[in-house]
């Protein structure tokens, strides 16, 4: 007989708010369709462990990449046989099919790999990059579109630790970013042939290791115009999506040229604020921007709207959740920032432990879903204020971001492909 315990379990375990399972909300890039880690009606569930497990499969290889879901499709990047793969499978499980590319870069940082970047879809096809170079189109049946190899073409990448930065798409090009020690530079391939239609340098003198860049393009409308968004170098710009060609910038994030301060979590846009994390808040040196963006020059006086020196984060991305910021530290503070004015609406911790947070935090109807590398995983409600709802242990390393889509959470391990959510 069932306790009452496990019958309210149960009855938390599946909230789908729409309704309609069939109605699936798809999370097409590593930060989701809004580019900022969160959906609403999209369920949520109360615990991300074995109770709430609906499959697990073993990765052929580790790789630290977020899924994508598109349709009932998930696709990962992930090595296999000692070459970069992308893999695609069905929602309950079943490898519908794999496509290898050629040889892998392993990665040189224990939480790091040869697949970090994330594959993007338009829902056509699905775009992928490695450490090795390799830059390829794969069509959603698996057959290849097109590849090159960008370290071959371009030269191998300078930064300190693995390449992270996941291809972005525009209408008509997938854009993918080299931020290193080096030739720095923006560029976009035709999605149908794969041919560069443009490539924009992006140099600047900084202090050491600043110019190491892990973040990911975002895609955005500029004064009516497509155009993309990058962070790093201590540069935030803008830049024309036809043709590459800078629109905007905005500087000032280092003005006392600390060095070894890289752009590992990449900015969240609310309307026309750009909530930047900097500095090194794994070190007790965090450094929190709101940027204005937009215009068209030079943006560094009129652009910075306020700064926080007492939370932001190194690794994790923040998210934005109905017109609010949600910082997770790498350490597990949690904070909800008004994008307008910096202000904190409260602020929290999680448990502590040795561990520390490296994937990014995504919200889902009010809930985030925190991993820690050490394979806890946390359900904290955050609209309204901080509540933590549960607290869950995987035998597995958690490195890449949670996925929600249609009431799952989808979870990539160092070992395990995971689903959550029966």
């Amino acid at each position: 007989m069932s306790s009452p315990r496990f019958a309210i379990i149960a009855s938390l375990i599946l909230n789908l708010n729409s309704g309609l399972f069939a109605d699936i909300a798809e999370w097409p890039r590593w930060r989701g369709a809004s580019d900022n880690g969160s959906m609403t009606a999209g369920g949520t569930l109360a615990r991300v462990d074995e109770s709430a497990m609906a499959w697990k499969i073993e990765l052929p290889g580790k790789g630290c990449s977020t899924p994508i879901v598109v349709g009932k499709a998930v696709y990962l990047t992930v090595p296999i046989g000692g070459n970069d793969a992308l893999q695609s499978y069905d929602w309950n499980g079943k490898l519908l099919w794999q496509s290898v590319f050629g040889s892998e870069n392993p990665g040189k940082h224990r939480n790091g790999s040869g697949s970090n970047p994330s594959p993007v879809s338009d829902g056509q096809a699905v775009f992928v990059a490695y450490k090795s170079g390799t830059l390829a189109s794969v069509n959603l049946d698996g057959s290849l579109r097109w590849k090159t190899n960008l370290v071959e073409r371009f030269g191998a990448v300078n930064l300190f630790w693995d390449f992270g930065s996941s291809p972005a798409l525009t209408q008509k090009d997938v854009v993918v970013a080299r931020m290193h020690n080096g030739e720095s530079w923006l560029a976009a391939f035709d999605k149908q042939t794969g041919d560069m239609r443009w490539k924009t340098a992006r140099d600047y003198e900084v202090p050491r290791e600043v110019d190491n860049g892990y973040t990911t393009p975002q895609v955005i409308q500029h004064n009516g115009s497509e155009a993309v968004l990058s962070w790093g170098s201590d540069h935030l710009t803008i830049h024309s999506a036809a043709d590459g060609k800078l629109l905007w910038s905005c500087t000032g994030f280092n003005p006392d040229a600390t060095p070894l301060w890289p752009a590992v979590a990449s900015p969240v846009l609310v309307n026309d604020t750009a909530v930047v994390c900097f500095g090194r808040a794994d070190k007790g040196a965090p450094r929190l921007h709101g940027i204005k963006v937009g215009g068209n020059a030079e943006g560094t006086l009129g652009a910075h709207l306020w700064r926080r020196d007492s939370v932001s984060s190194f690794v994790p991305s923040p998210a934005a959740y109905k017109g609010l910021v949600y910082i997770l530290s790498d350490r597990g503070q949690v904070a909800c920032i008004d994008p307008a004015t910096g202000d904190a609406r409260w602020s929290s911790e999680l448990p502590r432990a040795s561990s520390n947070f490296y994937a990014s935090p995504v919200i889902v109807d009010g809930v985030m879903y925190a991993a820690r590398e050490d394979g806890t995983v946390f359900v904290v409600r955050v609209e309204g204020g901080f509540e933590l709802l549960s607290e869950s242990k995987l035998d597995d390393h958690l490195i890449a971001g949670l996925v929600p889509a249609g009431g799952r959470i989808f979870a990539r391990g160092n070992s395990y492909l995971y689903c959550f959510g029966k």
